[in-house]
């Protein structure tokens, strides 16, 4: 139930501050064009990638350690410090090669302002263990709101006044920076003057292979947009990521909650496998129950959606909107797996299942790199589902928990949400205006939902509804 709770409080806060994340994103696509949204998601590449060498899988080794104390905090915090001013110059020096890349000057001062980030994120992450390990998860909300809605401000404002890509720019490092300046302020641990290279070894010992993981993850999925920039044109990668963004935001703030909650609470019980064993299959049932009806949901009012936020221009995003969409349903089975992993001590073979999983998406970006776009994004299709085989398998024998049992768990809410979808499909076969057709596709979606979720009893129904009432009662 405590996990759960913790889940709830960290959706909230994700909610809330992707939820106007996604609003200012609405409102400048409107006023911005493809090709600029295609500029930054150029650069959008390499800053993904060196924010991973930010962490340097130290965060969870942090929160997975069971006696973590100030030495350890202290010593990761100022080791990130110095870091991300190494990996802040690297990336200075490596923006005019990025530049020459897409054949495009203009992107090496863009790289080095938006570059910033990387030194912020080096204090931001050690505030982030930190909260996540002691459970402190409402300290979340204040620092990502207070950001967002800055950022908002700044991003919306500029873009009125024709700064173009500069907009975004001071978008995502105002957002940044007010998060971690907000986290320094509410959360009582700061940094001593202390530090320990035998902690820090200890620590590297675990995190490298989550490290390592992580890198093999991003350049993976950033790979496509890496090649769709370069091969094709910023248009084409601006349809690809605006088609990403909705499902994503989404899968996104599930994610991040069964992240940030499980890993921590699993690693405090790593010793009882059994308990690890309910958290995991809770955790799989209760995140896809909110997850596949919002995933079904906006693949079937994409048409309608897009046209009518986003406007014309934007509609050829429309069919990678709805790929991703069937990609991202099954993510909660990734991370609820991976996250039992990894709570267990087994970065090793967490390591090995990234190897393997990456192998096979390199070849399918590979082959279809040459037909087109589109096929580039259905392999994300074909590679989700045959991931979800790989990272449940080690977990049949950790926590006798199979891969046909997660599917028979979370089948009744994947039927329930079909059925909803369907019924929501078929509204927008009636020819009304678009302002109607998605004002009646998503009440009657809610409604037919939660409608069916109580006439079968649908246990992941019920149990959010005590966890509700309990978690208001106790407030």
């Amino acid at each position: 139930m405590n996990v759960i709770k913790n889940f709830l409080w960290r959706l909230a806060e994700r909610v809330g501050a992707q939820g106007v994340k996604l609003l200012v994103e609405l409102v400048l696509a409107r006023i911005l064009l493809p090709e600029q949204y295609g500029v930054i998601a150029m650069v959008a590449v390499f800053i993904t990638v060196f924010n991973v060498f930010v962490d340097s899988g130290l965060g969870n080794a942090l929160i997975q350690k069971k006696d973590a104390d100030d030495l350890d905090f202290s010593s990761v915090f100022w080791f990130n410090v110095v870091w991300c001013i190494v990996l802040y110059g690297i990336l200075f020096l490596i923006s005019p090669l990025v530049a020459s890349f897409y054949h495009r000057e203009e992107l090496t001062l863009i790289l080095r302002v938006l570059g910033l980030q990387i030194v912020i994120s080096g204090v931001k992450n050690v505030y982030q263990a930190y909260v996540s390990r002691t459970m402190q998860f409402r300290k979340f909300f204040f620092s990502t709101l207070g950001g967002t809605v800055g950022a908002a401000v700044i991003g919306i404002t500029m873009a009125y006044r024709g700064y173009g890509v500069w907009a975004l720019v001071a978008q995502q490092l105002f957002n940044v920076l007010t998060d971690t300046v907000i986290l320094t302020i509410t959360v009582k641990w700061h940094p001593r003057r202390m530090f320990s290279f035998e902690r820090l070894k200890g620590l590297l010992s675990y995190g490298w292979k989550l490290l390592l993981s992580a890198l093999l993850d991003t350049l993976y999925n950033e790979a496509r947009s890496l090649i769709i920039g370069r091969k094709y044109t910023s248009e084409d990668l601006a349809f690809y990521n605006r088609g990403e963004l909705f499902p994503q935001v989404i899968a996104a703030n599930v994610n991040t909650s069964i992240d940030s909650v499980l890993l921590p609470t699993m690693s405090r019980e790593q010793d009882e496998r059994y308990k690890v064993r309910a958290m995991t299959r809770r955790a799989i049932m209760t995140s896809t129950y909110i997850m596949a009806p919002l995933m079904i949901g906006i693949a079937c009012v994409g048409t309608p959606m897009v046209r009518l936020i986003l406007t014309e221009k934007w509609m050829p995003c429309v069919p990678y909107l709805q790929i991703f969409c069937a990609s991202m349903l099954f993510f909660p089975i990734h991370t609820a797996n991976l996250n039992a992993i990894k709570a267990l001590g087994r970065s090793d073979l967490f390591l090995k299942l990234e190897i393997l999983k990456k192998v096979i998406g390199i070849a399918l970006i590979l082959i279809t790199m040459h037909i087109s776009v589109l096929a580039m994004a259905l392999s994300t299709l074909v590679n989700s589902l045959l991931c979800q085989l790989i990272n449940t398998w080690p977990n049949r024998k950790l926590l006798d928990y199979s891969y046909g049992d997660q599917i028979r768990d979370i089948l009744p809410n994947i039927l329930l949400a079909a059925v909803m979808g369907g019924c929501v499909f078929v509204v927008g076969l009636i020819g009304l205006p678009d302002w109607a057709t998605l004002l009646i596709q998503v009440v009657l979606g809610a409604a037919l939902y939660a409608g069916l979720s109580a006439a079968t009893k649908n246990e992941s129904y019920r149990y959010l509804l005590d966890v509700l009432k309990n978690f208001r009662y106790k407030k």
